[in-house]
């Protein structure tokens, strides 16, 4: 489930993931992607992991494609979890996209935000 959070800033796409990322999901953060590169700007997220366990099937086909459609719009991507594999989800988005890419320890989540300039 992916649970948008308010951001004040007009370029960075902030939400908190928990259990299943479905195609439903993927599809709330595609419109605001549009917003802002419509605008001219590059997206930047900042992803919370909290009790995350992947993507359904559908979800994680959505996510690719959504990826691959947006893949010059993205700029900075904040992944902050307390999972070990969280970091290799990280470390593997980072290979696959030219953004720029880290992971943050959930209790550094501040740090994640001030990187982010959320």
């Amino acid at each position: 489930m992916l649970q948008i959070i308010s951001s004040d800033k007009e370029n960075v796409i902030a939400a908190r993931i928990t259990k299943k990322v479905s195609k439903n999901d993927v599809e709330k953060i595609h419109p605001l992607i549009h917003n802002i590169v419509d605008k001219g700007m590059k997206a930047h997220f900042y992803f919370e992991l909290v009790d995350f366990e992947g993507y359904t099937l559908k979800g994680f086909w959505e996510d690719i494609k959504v990826d691959a459609a947006h893949i010059s719009d993205y700029g900075k991507m904040a992944f902050v979890g307390d999972k070990d594999w969280q970091k290799w989800v990280a470390k593997a988005t980072d290979f696959f996209t030219s953004s720029e890419v880290r992971f943050f320890e959930l209790e550094n989540k501040e740090d994640a935000q001030e990187w982010i300039n959320l």
